[in-house]
């Protein structure tokens, strides 16, 4: 762009390029345009005697950041400890052995900052960011709510109230409900089958004994992963000798002693029978999956590709850049399909397997053609992509990793996530990148057939069968496992 600057009388102050801007430049170039951040500061991993591993991010700012992820997760609970692990992000940062849940609350606002926890499938993850000079403050307050949380009945009421209360409004939201379904049901009775969800005849039942076993039985050394960004080596290590060192050895197997087996299979919910949603009284939901890819697989960089090149969204948010408007799930569908109300992509990926597919929200009176676009769209990707698309697509998710890394607390999750799923490795957003840029349109045509035929090889050897999930009238949505054999679908 030009712009209409007048010079002519201020021609002299502007400074000589060759004697002022360049000697700036020259001076300054490592600080301001550096691209060896990574060589200046190397990210590492250690580990203490007890079996704590730490890794640190040195890159100053002014903000710190620290992690604790658990191996830990509905995937691991055992019969007696179900829905346990539904309870545990409501007892963090509230009171403590040490803290009482007043002094808690007071210490935290006086901080500032940000802190959370979550549960997921395969880790409890509780995270902090706060000032530097606050840091040490805010770790031991963290290290607190991790092990030494303080349970009480009364609490234990109001927390049952909520979790069945997010049992109930889950109904409501079907493509969450279809989401947590197909784990269920892709992997039966097993593993990552486990709901995320405590079931509600289990909630009246969890008491402050049974959550006082389950952190026995989780939170040990061996299982604990701490990530720290914008603190020093030195101090990183000393934080976690003092909050973490003192706790004993544990000689427990390893929690990956079982395998995730993919069964697939289907569940049909009548929407007849089901809680009455009044905003999605019109609407039927399909779903069809199948097993994804590993994290650790060296395919993942192409199904996470493959994914952004289906795309996908919701029918009122196709405008604008970056909202994936040239995706194939836009363009052959939500914008062909006025019936169509929501149609999108999704990859889910976990430590020896995964689950990839699309869900599709459609009218009612076009139910029975749910099945066969989405059949039709993950059979297109496994016969031809253009370079162009898949172009589009590498640029999308190399986009959407870089800006998500942006965050301090997202790229502290994917420091502690990775070394704790990869077994102490790290892998740079650069190498990333690397990797996604190599992919060419013949190795997402490989992928895609590797994952669409069931053919993935996992260790937990899956059967390499559909996963369907459907929420509408039976009838009039017909037999998708018929149609996905005919498509070449699965095995």
């Amino acid at each position: 762009m030009k712009f209409p600057l007048n010079l002519s009388s201020n021609v002299g102050v502007l400074p000589s390029y060759n004697h002022g801007l360049k000697s700036c430049l020259r001076t300054k170039t490592k600080k301001l345009f550096s691209t060896n951040v990574l060589e200046e500061y190397p990210i590492r991993s250690h580990k203490l005697q007890n079996g704590v591993t730490f890794v640190t991010d040195p890159r100053p700012g002014h903000f710190a950041g620290l992690g604790v992820y658990v191996n830990g997760g509905s995937r691991y609970e055992t019969k007696e400890l179900t829905g346990i692990s539904h309870f545990m992000d409501r007892l963090a940062f509230q009171g403590t052995k040490y803290t009482s849940v007043e002094d808690m609350k007071t210490k935290l606002e006086i901080l500032g900052g940000n802190y959370m926890c979550a549960t997921s499938r395969e880790s409890m993850i509780y995270q902090t960011a706060v000032f530097n000079e606050d840091f040490k403050k805010m770790a031991k307050l963290l290290s607190e709510t991790v092990l030494y949380p303080e349970i009480s009945e009364e609490d234990l009421m109001h927390y049952r109230d909520s979790i069945n209360y997010e049992n109930t409004e889950l109904w409501t939201k079907p493509d969450a409900l279809l989401g947590e379904l197909a784990h269920v049901t892709a992997f039966k009775n097993n593993t990552l089958g486990n709901s995320l969800l405590c079931p509600p005849e289990k909630a009246s039942s969890v008491t402050a004994d049974s959550i006082q076993r389950y952190l026995e039985h989780f939170y040990h050394p061996k299982n604990m992963t701490l990530a720290y960004s914008g603190i020093s080596e030195n101090v990183a290590r000393d934080v976690t000798e003092e909050f973490y060192g003192h706790l004993p050895k544990s000689n427990q197997p390893s929690l990956l002693k079982e395998p995730s087996h993919y069964t697939g299979g289907s569940m049909s919910i009548n929407k007849k029978e089901a809680p009455v949603v009044p905003y999605q009284q019109e609407f039927s939901h399909v779903l069809i999956a199948m097993e994804g890819l590993s994290v650790t697989d060296p395919d993942i960089y192409a199904l996470a590709c493959l994914q952004f090149l289906l795309g996908g969204g919701g029918s009122f948010s196709a405008g604008g850049p970056g909202k994936g408007m040239y995706s194939r799930l836009y363009l052959d569908v939500l914008n062909q399909y006025p019936w169509v109300e929501t149609c999108m992509a999704f990859n889910h990926s976990y430590t020896d397997s995964g689950l990839f597919g699309i869900f599709i929200t459609i009218l009612d009176d076009a139910s029975h053609l749910a099945a066969p676009i989405i059949i039709r769209e993950l059979c297109s990707i496994a016969m031809s992509i253009s370079k162009e698309e898949a172009e589009r697509a590498k640029n999308q998710l190399r986009s959407s990793l870089l800006m998500n890394l942006e965050s301090r607390m997202i790229s502290l999750e994917d420091l502690g996530r990775q070394v704790q799923t990869q077994n102490g490795v790290y892998i740079s957003p650069k190498e990333m990148c690397e990797r996604i840029e190599s992919l060419t349109p013949a190795d997402l045509t490989r992928v895609a057939r590797r994952v669409l035929t069931g053919n993935v090889n996992n260790p937990g050897k899956g059967t390499g069968k559909p996963t369907i999930l459907t929420h509408g009238n039976e009838d009039q949505i017909g037999d998708i496992f018929a149609l996905c054999k005919k498509a070449g679908l699965g095995k």
